[in-house]
């Protein structure tokens, strides 16, 4: 667990087990802490390397807006700092997009990528849940004082006192458009998609980004020649706020990661 020095500023990493490298990347107003109920079993077969992104959890904000494209950015450099040639990515929400962008960027970093409970485009969100991110600002950042998620932030980050600049930053964040699906079509690198079937993420997106990535266009096969090198896993009974502490998720997860993505032959 340490801090690494990437043009000029701090970014806070944890390292766990050992073999190939697994990013992962945290959810929103959250922090490496989000894996814990995952960790363990992703750190029993893969090196973890768990990042905080700019201004949450242990890694200072900055003067610089917070954006995927900027964030993907900090996790290649991360990487290089760590003299990662090439790794495995996971995102969660927020970090869902950072990791989109990362294999977008960066695609001979990312080996294999997972993304789950984020969208490729920001109407895959249901439309109350537009309306509640449009409605993040310093003023829902203090209401949101005493809540385990600020009582989390508040015993990490090195500046506690930057809650309420965190909610406006990921506020004028989330109000953007945008719009990724042509370059999620050109993508090559093998990609799992992960969803729980009572996401904040619609149905019809996630079809619809799994359509983009050459899934769902066709029969498999009897000996399953035709299946994509995309994968689409639709976890039963979870939401986008607990899907994180399923056993659910590594069961899906780590076969994806370690098995071939086509059947041999």
């Amino acid at each position: 667990m340490s801090y690494a020095e990437i043009d000029g500023r701090q970014v806070w990493y944890e390292r766990h087990g050992g073999g190939r490298p697994l990013v992962l990347l945290h959810g929103g107003f959250g922090s490496t802490e989000m894996f814990g109920p995952l960790r363990p079993a992703l750190a029993a077969r893969r090196q973890v390397v768990a990042v905080d992104l700019q201004g949450h959890g242990r890694t200072p904000d900055v003067d610089r807006p917070l954006r995927y494209e900027s964030l993907a950015d900090d996790v290649a450099a991360l990487a290089a700092h760590l003299d990662l040639a090439e790794v495995d990515v996971l995102g969660y929400s927020l970090g869902g997009g950072v990791a989109l962008r990362a294999a977008i960027q960066h695609p001979g970093l990312v080996g294999r990528l997972v993304v789950v409970s984020a969208p490729c485009r920001r109407q895959g969100w249901y439309p109350e849940v537009l309306a509640a991110m449009s409605g993040h600002d310093e003023a829902a950042g203090e209401r949101m004082r005493g809540t385990p998620t600020h009582q989390r932030y508040a015993r990490v980050a090195p500046r506690p006192g930057d809650w309420p600049r965190l909610w406006a930053k990921s506020g004028e964040l989330l109000r953007r458009e945008y719009d990724w699906s042509a370059e999620v079509a050109a993508l090559t690198v093998p990609t799992l998609l992960v969803f729980a079937d009572a996401d904040s993420v619609t149905t019809r997106h996630m079809v619809e980004f799994f359509g983009l990535l050459g899934g769902g266009h066709r029969d498999a096969g009897w000996d399953g020649s035709d299946r994509p090198a995309a994968r689409l896993a639709v976890l039963p009974g979870l939401t986008h706020h607990d899907i994180l502490a399923s056993p659910a998720l590594p069961a899906a997860v780590l076969p994806f990661l370690t098995h071939p993505t086509h059947p041999p032959g």
